[in-house]
């Protein structure tokens, strides 16, 4: 079993930051992608960014060029940086890790976006 588990959500301004993290625990062999999605109410849940084992990226088109994703293979983790954030960011953000070929993910956490 492999648990799944974010953290940094909450309220900021439109044009603040907010940096979210998740880490992975378990039953590990090895994570073979890791990655970000959100659900914003009434919305489907969709891709914001997710990143490989070889470091390739890739990202959703309305976060391009102020979301950043990250990742520590040897701890487990994935972050995600965001950077202007605007108030249709808004949403429950969800970390997602895939290994072998089961996928898992966490909870969900809030960011809201709004003066």
């Amino acid at each position: 079993q492999v648990q799944v588990v974010e953290s940094g959500g909450g309220l900021v301004q439109p044009g603040g930051s907010l940096r979210l993290s998740c880490v992975a625990s378990g039953s590990i062999v090895s994570i073979d992608t890791r990655g970000w999605y959100r659900q914003a109410p009434g919305k489907p849940r969709e891709l914001v960014a997710r990143v490989t084992n070889y470091g390739n990226t890739q990202y959703s088109d309305p976060v391009k060029g102020r979301f950043t994703i990250s990742r520590d293979t040897a701890k487990n983790t994935v972050s995600l940086e965001m950077n202007n954030l605007k108030p249709e960011d808004t949403a429950v953000y969800y970390c997602h890790v895939g290994v072998s070929a089961y996928d898992y993910w966490g909870q969900g956490t809030q960011v809201t976006v709004s003066s």
